[in-house]
């Protein structure tokens, strides 16, 4: 390795100690796996064993993910949450500090010289530490599936001559898609006081789901509001066990993320955080559905507060772009036992009745309460057409019919999700099995 080399080598390094503001572009396996790549080849008399074991661990960290060094280096820098970036989510750029803007104009103009340091620079350069007579496998793959929000950006910065002038860029893409885990994840956890993001999400579409289209419709209204910057309502949707409630909420996200639709899902046991969660979320760009799945509440229940004051609001003011869509299998979601009915006499309340029926009413606060009802046998076989249709599976309807009533009396009655168990074990029979099964009305019956 040439002398030349190794001093843009060691200035590269004085480089990323200088960054202000992007420091943890590089933080993460990949970004350490360079720049342990550049502390094993900044020498001329360097080590070739530990250069080739430094080279391998970069190699195989963007095997890993799938992704080129480059495109990875600018996801990253389109994500990240700093000082620069969680400002220009809420500004226009003229009112950015100065400094701020400085900063990033710096960051970027080093982060350009990373990016210029190319998977080729390093195969060549480690093969002249190591003496190899030929350079090191290349790691270099096409991405297809950045997504498309963040492709335009992507494409902008590989072509951009001096990303220096990519700022007022970058500061739209942050106000616009957000930066940190919102950018980066559709769906989110909350977990023990943090948000984590959901790497495979539920895909269910909404062309999958039938039935309830009533139900549906309002729920895709009201979402529409939220995503327009309107007033939405918080939502309830009660009812039978596997009517699609939990489904249809999943499928909002899939029809919506792309416009900056958020799904944070929130466990019974952490809705005391509710508060909390919300004032993060105020003043971020996207869009947001708090999910609570299967809700009901114990007496005295601490979490029963923490979603009233969400409900029902305080004096902070109500996070516009936040919604709760809850789902229950009960009208009141707080459990009532015929021993809290006041008795006639010798009650020692003396408005006993006003806090039963406090209870009884705190399904009303939600804005919209939509009603599941039972699937009737109509609906049922409705909807294990429809699922059938989509999964290509090819059988006489009077005998799909058949077979489908004989797998609900068999297994958990007429509803949504027992269509959708059924559908798949056909689908999966004829997979394993191949297409003589299907036409056998006793292999559901039997097996």
């Amino acid at each position: 390795m040439d002398n030349q080399a190794i001093t843009k080598v060691q200035f590269l390094q004085r480089q990323v100690a200088s960054i202000l503001l992007y420091q943890s572009v590089l933080k993460e396996e990949v970004g350490r796996a360079f720049l342990d790549l550049l502390q094993a080849i900044r020498y001329k008399e360097a080590d070739a064993r530990s250069c080739l074991q430094a080279y391998g661990n970069y190699f195989k960290s963007l095997a890993a993910l799938n992704q080129n060094w480059e495109d990875y280096l600018i996801l990253k820098i389109l994500r990240d949450d700093n000082p620069f970036s969680r400002l220009a989510q809420q500004q226009e750029f003229a009112n950015i500090p100065k400094p701020l803007i400085a900063a990033a104009t710096h960051d970027l103009q080093i982060l350009q010289a990373l990016y210029e340091c190319s998977c080729a620079v390093l195969s060549e350069w480690v093969q002249s530490v190591a003496h190899l007579p030929v350079s090191p496998i290349v790691w270099y793959v096409e991405r297809e599936d950045i997504k498309n929000v963040e492709r335009l950006h992507v494409t902008s910065l590989h072509q951009l001559e001096n990303w220096a002038d990519a700022v007022e860029i970058l500061a739209s893409h942050y106000r616009q898609y957000g930066t940190g885990v919102f950018s980066e994840y559709k769906a989110l956890r909350w977990e023990s006081g943090n948000l984590v993001g959901i790497r495979h999400p539920d895909p269910v579409q909404l062309s999958e789901l039938v039935g309830y289209e009533l139900q549906y419709e309002t729920l895709l209204k009201n979402t529409e509001f939220l995503l327009s910057g309107q007033s939405a309502l918080h939502v309830l949707l009660y009812g039978s066990r596997g009517s699609g409630k939990s489904s249809l909420v999943k499928a909002l996200l899939n029809e919506y993320w792309q416009r900056g639709l958020r799904l944070i899902e929130v466990g019974k046991s952490e809705l005391k955080d509710l508060p909390l969660i919300v004032d993060q979320l105020r003043s971020v760009p996207q869009k947001f559905v708090v999910f609570v799945d299967d809700l009901s509440f114990e007496e005295d229940d601490d979490s029963f507060k923490a979603l009233k004051v969400v409900l029902e609001g305080n004096l902070t003011q109500r996070a516009s772009n936040v919604v709760v869509y809850a789902t229950s299998n009960r009208r009141h979601l707080i459990r009532e036992y015929f021993a809290d009915r006041p008795a006639p006499r010798d009650h020692d309340e003396v408005h006993a009745w006003d806090t039963m029926q406090e209870k009884l009413s705190f399904s009303d606060r939600f804005g919209l309460t939509l009603t599941f009802s039972g699937t009737d046998q109509k609906t049922y076989l409705q909807i294990v057409g429809h699922l059938a249709k989509l999964a290509e599976i090819n059988i006489e309807q009077q005998d799909l019919e058949y077979q489908a009533l004989q797998w609900a009396t068999q297994h958990n009655g007429r509803s949504g999700r027992t269509a959708r168990q059924f559908v798949d074990y056909l689908k999966a029979d004829k997979a394993v099995f191949g297409d003589k099964t299907q036409t056998n009305t006793a292999s559901v019956q039997n097996k």
